[in-house]
Order: C-alpha cells, then sequence, then structure tokens
C-alpha cells in the first residue's frame, strides 16, 4: 500500500490559499483515481482507492498544517508502512507557480507542515535506522511571495494568472503520483523535475 498525503488547512476560508495546493491536488487525484468517497479517519479525510494493481490511500489531513504530521504518523502506524511507502504534496514558495519538484528526503525548508510531519515520524524512522526526513515529497510551486509576508502570502488565494496554471499543474501531479506508485522515485524524478508549466 502507498500514503499519498496533501497538506493544506480545513476549512472554507483556506479553500483556495496557496497553502492549500496539497489538498487541491488530492481532490484532483480523487477524481481521477478514485473509487469512493473521503471518510473521516487518522485526524483527517482519507480515501481509499488503487493505481494499477497497487492499493493508495489518499489523506488530508484536518488537523492544520501545523499539525500535518499528526495525521501522518497515525496512519504510517496503523498500516504499519514503510516511509519509502509515504509521498508528501506540498506547496513550495522557492519554485515558479506550475513548477515540479519531486525528491525522496530532504528539509522542511521552513514549511510547517513538512516539520511537523519529520517530528512525528522520527521515532518510527528511527527503529529502521533512518530519519524523519527520509520520505517523498511532491513540491508545488506557488510564486515567491515577493515583499508581501510569508504568513500573509500562502493564506492568499491564487492570482488569475496563477489560476490559468493550475489545472494544467494538477495533471502533471496526478501524472507524477501515478509514475511514483507503479514505476518508483527515481523515473518520477527523471521525468518531472524539470517540467515547468510557462
Amino acid at each position: 500500500m502507498k500514503l499519498v498525503v496533501g497538506l493544506g488547512n480545513p476549512g472554507k476560508e483556506y479553500a483556495a490559499t496557496r497553502h492549500n495546493a496539497g489538498f487541491m491536488a488530492l481532490d484532483q487525484l480523487a477524481a481521477g483515481f478514485g473509487q469512493g468517497s473521503w471518510q473521516s479517519a487518522h485526524h483527517g479525510l482519507v480515501m481509499a482507492t488503487s493505481i494499477g494493481a497497487e492499493r493508495v490511500l489518499l489523506l488530508k489531513p484536518m488537523t492544520y498544517m501545523n499539525l500535518s504530521g499528526k495525521a501522518v504518523a497515525d496512519a504510517v502506524r496503523y498500516f504499519r508502512l514503510s516511509l519509502a511507502d509515504l509521498l508528501v504534496v506540498v506547496d513550495d514558495v522557492a519554485l515558479p507557480c506550475g513548477t515540479l519538484r519531486i525528491r525522496g528526503s530532504g528539509s522542511s525548508g521552513g514549511h510547517n507542515g513538512l516539520a511537523s510531519i519529520e517530528a512525528l515520524l522520527a521515532a518510527e524512522a528511527a527503529k529502521a535506522g533512518k530519519s524523519g526526513r527520509d520520505f517523498a515529497r511532491l513540491r508545488m510551486g506557488v510564486d515567491s511571495p515577493g515583499r508581501v509576508p510569508l504568513e500573509a502570502y500562502v493564506l492568499q488565494e491564487f492570482s488569475p494568472a496563477q489560476g490559468k496554471l493550475l489545472s494544467a499543474a494538477f495533471l502533471r501531479v496526478r501524472d507524477a503520483v501515478k509514475c511514483w506508485v507503479l514505476e518508483g522515485l527515481t523515473p518520477a524524478m527523471n521525468r518531472y523535475n524539470a517540467d515547468e508549466l510557462r
């Protein structure tokens, strides 16, 4: 089984904000691969589906961004997954809007959702001699905030120009996730890391 997590904040007021790019991406995955409806479990909303012959669980933590690790760690423990079975889809202000970047591990880069996941997975990872950072992440570019304070920028809605890039970006995310599930991390990185949608 694979676990694909999209990060965001619950609530209508956050639904279309840049920080919710992960939630939006999972909604598109659910539309493309979903075989049911969202259910409440593991401190979030989950949907069980499959991609090819692989069982996949989609998870949107309902804990608010800064506590995302609570939901992810709960699901990882419950399903007895290794960190190699986890992919987190997250917004990234260091990348141009519409750009995808996949890595097999790394730092949070100042992203509080990733930092929470890393911290709460550390104990599980240590059992396997790994770090809490040793899980794949798919970063979706949302552009730099420029002079706007970061906290304000990520909680604003996408601009109309950015919005035009999103539909194509989400299709690429869907394809990248499918590639990761069926072919593995390296093919997904090779195929999608250089991808820009401008």
